[in-house]
């Protein structure tokens, strides 16, 4: 017997181009999982494959009617799966499309420019963060955001501290909505931004951080959030969260993500952990079920900060 199982061992012969084959429908499988990860496209993935494990079966069992019904609705379900999760596909599509973009080579920012978009940015949110105000600043990258600032007062101003502090004034028409930075200039203010559905727990993120999440999980861009509730300055990029930053923290934490050449071959927005911060961790996929709390109305946090958190780190 043993002597039949090495003979057909040795007679497999297995060629490199099936090896190449396997590790890359392995990878593209992963990286679908990768970008549907914490989003409501999780279920449907499920979904779909438990009808067809049922169409496997009706072909094995003969069940002519089963099939035919399963194939026909695979088609009109295909066309429905296409409207239904656009939101899902969009951002897909968008995320694959900056994987191969070279265009930050073409333009790097300039180091300048960085460090004076960055002073002023952390200065305003730390006088915001020390008088309770809250705020929603989003810094426009490689993925454009004329859309989303086309939902706000488009402004094309220059960028100054006391601009961003004046704009998050309680009483002022534009301080509900999101701030968006285009270089050294402010687009747009007043911005209303989606809220993101990925599978994190509303009572625990207000408007401003949902909409942070949303606008940093479907494009490159960064956000910097400041609680009305409880002063907390939080950094957002690729859907991740550093909370609990200072003034310089801040400001460090943008020049080393906004600056040129700061990507270590992957482009400058593609960077792990902003250095001297705790390392962020991705929303979703919670490791424990949580307390089940009444979700907030509104407003911009949850009631309360989370215990026995990372330090600068968002929980999951």
């Amino acid at each position: 017997m043993l002597d039949r199982l090495l003979g057909f061992i040795s007679s497999l012969q297995i060629e490199p181009r099936a090896i190449i084959d396997v590790g890359l429908t392995a990878l593209l499988i992963y990286g679908l999982f990768s970008l549907i990860r914490g989003t409501r496209a999780v279920r449907l993935v499920i979904g779909v494959t438990v009808l067809y494990g049922i169409y496997l079966a009706a072909q094995f069992f003969g069940l002519d009617l089963l099939s035919q019904i399963l194939q026909t609705g695979a088609v009109v379900g295909l066309l429905a799966l296409v409207v239904v999760f656009q939101p899902e596909l969009r951002r897909a599509l968008e995320r694959i499309g900056r994987i191969g973009s070279l265009s930050w080579l073409l333009t790097p920012t300039a180091t300048g420019v960085v460090e004076r978009v960055a002073d002023e940015v952390a200065q305003a949110a730390a006088h915001l963060s020390a008088r309770r105000q809250g705020a929603l600043i989003v810094f426009e990258r490689e993925t454009g955001l004329e859309d989303a600032a086309e939902g706000g007062v488009m402004l094309h101003a220059d960028l100054s501290a006391e601009l961003l502090e004046t704009i998050f004034m309680p009483r002022s028409a534009l301080h509900d909505g999101a701030v968006i930075l285009r270089g050294e200039h402010v687009l747009a203010a007043g911005a209303v931004l989606e809220l993101s559905e990925a599978a994190v727990q509303a009572e625990r993120f207000g408007t401003r951080h949902r909409a942070a999440l949303s606008i940093t999980e479907g494009t490159d861009a960064v956000a910097v959030v400041v609680s009305e509730e409880t002063g907390i300055i939080s950094l957002v990029e690729r859907a991740r969260f550093v909370r609990g930053l200072d003034e310089e923290r801040l400001r460090l934490a943008l020049i080393e993500l906004l600056g040129p050449g700061s990507g270590h071959g992957r482009g400058p927005f593609f960077l792990p952990a902003p250095a001297g911060l705790a390392r962020p961790r991705r929303l979703g996929w919670p490791r424990r079920r949580p307390s089940v709390r009444p979700a907030r109305p509104s407003g911009d946090d949850g009631p309360g900060q989370p215990a026995a958190a990372a330090p600068g780190a968002e929980r999951q």
